[in-house]
């Protein structure tokens, strides 16, 4: 995804994906969402104020990668714990 692009996924809200320029973490998430053509919302916290605002609210926390599905929150996490969190979406 090119940066803070929106995309739209009909039948669904489109996730929120908070992330930091630089994270690996983040990289390998992205391009797990990509592989899976799961479209998203892309946020950089450290250049965006106002996202590292939204993502604290939504998770209590500073740190990246986080995703927001409709009101679903992941916080902090890997591959390994998007996909169970894609799955329980019915998607991944």
């Amino acid at each position: 995804m090119m940066k803070d692009e929106k995309t739209e996924m009909s039948g669904a809200s489109t996730p929120v994906l908070y992330v930091k320029n630089g994270c690996p973490w983040c990289v390998e998430a992205e391009a797990y969402l990509k592989q899976e053509g799961i479209l998203y919302n892309r946020k950089e916290v450290r250049s965006d104020p106002q996202a590292m605002n939204e993502m604290l609210q939504l998770s209590g926390q500073t740190l990246t990668p986080t995703m927001n599905w409709g009101g679903d929150v992941l916080a902090d996490f890997g591959v390994d714990e998007l996909i169970p969190f894609l799955a329980s979406k019915n998607l991944g």
